[in-house]
């Protein structure tokens, strides 16, 4: 019979088994040590990654009542990776890319972020997008409604795991932090 500790992750309450309770501590403390974001934006870093791990944590539990096991520690661990790519045992990632979201991109916006995110997720420039929006706006007022429905439609990419998925990365921990930066 294992003991269950009962912990508070990214804002969600998870049980977990001992051992996958001292490794979820072991992996956060390696995590946070290997971070190269300025000190001031770690805490930041922390609390996107426990709630990236909280949502992997909800989707192999059903209703809250499982306990979180070692090898789900593990299998979280070997999906999220270290900041800095290193390989090892039961931290790297996945190789793959995701398929793209369309989110708005509050990082190259111009007025919400909408055509920057169309062209993120088309993969064109973002100039090219903005000269055909405006020139269907200046065309007929259809333009001008079509922007408004993205605008109010198009969730907005505010946290690293969401541009991760906006550009087509897995939202691994090395790939989200290439976004802290540009906050």
């Amino acid at each position: 019979m294992k003991n269950i500790i009962n912990v508070s992750l990214g804002g969600r309450n998870f049980n977990l088994e001992e051992d996958a309770y001292n490794r979820l501590n072991q992996f956060l403390e390696h995590y946070r040590a290997k971070l190269t974001v300025p000190e001031i934006q770690k805490a930041e870093v922390m609390q996107e990654m426990e709630e990236r791990m909280a949502e992997l944590f909800a989707g192999e539990t059903s209703n809250g009542y499982r306990v979180v096991t070692l090898p789900m520690v593990e299998n979280v661990a070997r999906v999220l990776g270290m900041p800095d790519g290193s390989s090892e045992s039961w931290a790297s990632g996945p190789s793959g890319a995701s398929a793209k979201k369309l989110y708005r991109d509050l990082d190259n916006k111009s007025i919400a972020g909408v055509c920057s995110g169309l062209a993120v997720y088309l993969d064109l420039d973002v100039t090219l997008v903005r000269v055909l929006m405006f020139a269907i706006a200046i065309l007929g007022s259809a333009g001008v409604w079509i922007y408004l429905i993205l605008w109010i439609v198009m969730p907005v990419a505010d946290t690293p795991a969401k541009k991760c998925e906006m550009h087509g990365v897995p939202p691994t921990a090395e790939n989200m932090s290439r976004f802290y930066s540009k906050k």
